[in-house]
């Protein structure tokens, strides 16, 4: 199941659009019929700024067929009607059918000028909807185990579900981020292992619980070990990792998680001492990311109540248990394979803490739908999920959507292990974008402190946007030099652009756009741009419904190549060129449209999580 599957828009998000559609509506039924009206951009400019293929449609009713000799015929006859609508009079300048029956619709320029006034009267809410009024979803994005620092694998999780979370956030829906921490389990006792094993400051301490609970000073700490909280634990989880394959130090893990479930203190100590070390690093890196969390579950809070939710499904013959006490699940009606809810030791596994978080999910927040942004590996898992909260009663299947993303990796890189010590940090990635970025902005105009700010904000907008621009379920390749790019589909692109049009408008003295000029004859540069514009609105609808961000990359990219062409090819102020002939309107009408560019830019950043510095 897709976004557009939960909600479809009843009727198109743009004004212009909306009342063309309504004008074809209305001479469909003069001809006594009813199909649909379906209202699009034609893939070329040259062909309008609308068309609709309605008439094709048509044709396909046999009395229609009937009475027109082809679609073209009957495009042309719904032509001739429109032409005479007041509501199309308004808004469009010529009509044209084309190819074997579109309807294509050129918008008057007194229009186009009327939608660039609007995008600088809106300001930061120009391109909000307010479809999703009233709905409220709950999305779950970055769930990074806390024996580990974050890595790769977590940051295309984090950037798309943050730009998702914003996309619908900005069409009126009640969005929820939410994330759970597993905080419990073999992986984390492993780490405990590893800090008792590993981080002892002289090799003949004892490598003991008992003994660190009295000598606690006996072991490092991260500052101390000079590493960042996270990759302090990271580093100790690596070794721990490969040290339990020693059978008789697997067997102190396994019971350290036996005596964390039985609370005893000791155990709770150094549980506690270790997490807290991997939040404070992981900490560090969402902080720089933006990253946004309406509420943390903890699995230990609601591990048991999976428990619970398991002996009750047993009750209700949802489940049933094996001869060796395993308890199983019964997928058949939904055609999924079985999988295990609980251990023959009577021992959870993810699904039953899975089943426990999304009830309590339903019952604090009560949201319409519920989402997870999960990597594809887990497609099985959730589907299996999915139906047994069907089967307990928790909720309907049409309630849960998994929005998977594609791998990612470096490029020229191999494929990474957590266990096997190779994987790329996050902070390393930005921190390498951030070092090209500065070698390639003139550090000589700015503060050293100016320099930290932009190279940092444009750093971390190169890899984030380099991960926005591709499709959400196409696997990816990072490739830092085209990332950090000033040239080409790019964030610091897309950002220079943005501060090119803050310098202009600077220059310019931040000047009042509000007095309206009615109508103008744009040159085919300022043509392109405020044909461009009054989309916005359109594309964030379309990517919020297919959350898909690529629609506003793609978008803010095309944005940026017309404004430049503009650039480079005209004065916009008087200042620019002594000799230049433009007049107090023209001034105005260029400030205007670099103004709604930045505008519109700024915007749709912002849905990306990406900074919109005003100086680079």
């Amino acid at each position: 199941m897709v976004v557009s599957e939960v909600i479809s828009l009843p009727q198109p998000v743009s004004f212009i659009a909306q009342t063309i559609s309504q004008s074809v509506t209305r001479v469909l039924q003069d001809f006594g019929v009813n199909v649909p009206v379906l209202i699009e951009h034609p893939k070329e400019e040259a062909h309008g700024d609308y068309s609709t293929p309605v008439a094709l449609s048509l044709y396909k009713l046999p009395e229609m067929a009937q009475r027109f000799p082809n679609p073209r015929v009957a495009a042309a006859e719904l032509k001739n009607v429109l032409l005479n609508d007041p509501g199309i009079g308004s808004l469009v300048d010529r009509i044209e059918v084309a190819g074997p029956g579109f309807i294509n619709f050129y918008l008057k320029t007194s229009v186009l000028l009327g939608e660039t006034y609007r995008v600088i009267s809106e300001n930061a809410v120009y391109g909000q909807g307010v479809w999703g009024k009233g709905k409220r979803w709950l999305i779950e994005h970055t769930s990074p185990n806390p024996n580990k620092a974050m890595h790769l694998g977590h940051l295309r999780n984090n950037v798309s579900g943050m730009a998702i979370a914003n996309l619908w956030a900005y069409s009126g829906i009640d969005v929820i981020r939410d994330a759970v921490d597993n905080n419990r389990g073999i992986a984390i006792a492993k780490l405990m292992w590893g800090y008792l094993q590993f981080a002892r400051k002289d090799p003949v301490t004892p490598a003991s619980l008992d003994y660190w609970y009295e000598h606690q000073g006996e072991w490092l700490t991260p500052a101390e070990s000079n590493q960042r909280p996270d990759r302090f634990v990271d580093e100790l989880y690596v070794k721990a990792a490969e040290d339990v394959k020693n059978p008789e130090h697997e067997t102190k893990v396994r019971q350290m998680v036996v005596d964390w479930e039985k609370r005893e203190p000791k155990t709770w100590a150094l549980w506690e001492r270790v997490l807290d070390y991997s939040h404070q690093g992981q900490q560090l890196t969402l902080e720089r990311l933006g990253n946004l969390w309406d509420y943390v579950w903890h699995e230990h809070e609601h591990y048991q109540e999976g428990k619970d939710l398991v002996e009750q499904g047993l009750k209700q013959g949802v489940f049933c248990k094996t001869s060796e006490g395993t308890v199983i699940t019964q997928l058949g009606d939904y055609n999924l394979p079985d999988t295990v809810v609980m251990k023959s030791d009577g021992t959870s596994l993810y699904i039953t803490q899975d089943l426990a978080l999304t009830k309590l999910k339903k019952e604090k927040f009560h949201p319409d739908h519920l989402f997870w942004v999960i990597g594809p590996e887990q497609s099985l898992a959730l589907k299996q999920l999915f139906a047994v909260c069907e089967q307990l009663g928790i909720g309907r299947l049409d309630e849960f959507t998994h929005l998977a993303y594609g791998y990612m990796s470096i490029k020229g890189q191999g494929k990474m292990s957590s266990r096997a010590g190779n994987v790329i940090y996050i902070d390393e990635l930005l921190d390498m974008a951030k070092a090209a970025i500065k070698t390639k902005i003139d550090i000589s105009r700015f503060s050293t402190d100016e320099v930290e700010v932009i190279s940092e904000q444009v750093g971390v907008g190169a890899v984030k946007y380099s991960i926005l621009k591709v499709g959400r379920q196409t696997d990816m390749a990072f490739d830092i030099e085209s990332s950090v790019s000033f040239d080409g589909n790019s964030g610091p692109y897309i950002q220079y652009t943005y501060a090119r049009c803050c310098s202009v408008l600077a220059k310019a003295n931040n000047p009042d756009l509000s007095a309206a000029i009615e109508d103008w004859q744009f040159n085919s540069e300022e043509l392109a741009i405020v044909r461009w514009l009054y989309r916005f609105p359109e594309v964030v609808a379309e990517a919020a419904l297919e959350a898909a961000p690529s629609h506003i990359c793609n978008y803010s990219y095309e944005l940026c190549q017309r404004f430049n062409a503009f650039y480079n090819k005209h004065t916009i102020l008087n200042l620019k060129d002594a000799h230049s002939t433009a007049d107090d309107q023209e001034v105005q009408i260029r400030l205007l449209i670099t103004a709604s560019v930045s505008q519109v830019l700024k915007n749709a950043l912002g849905l990306l999580g990406i900074a919109s510095p005003e100086r680079m």
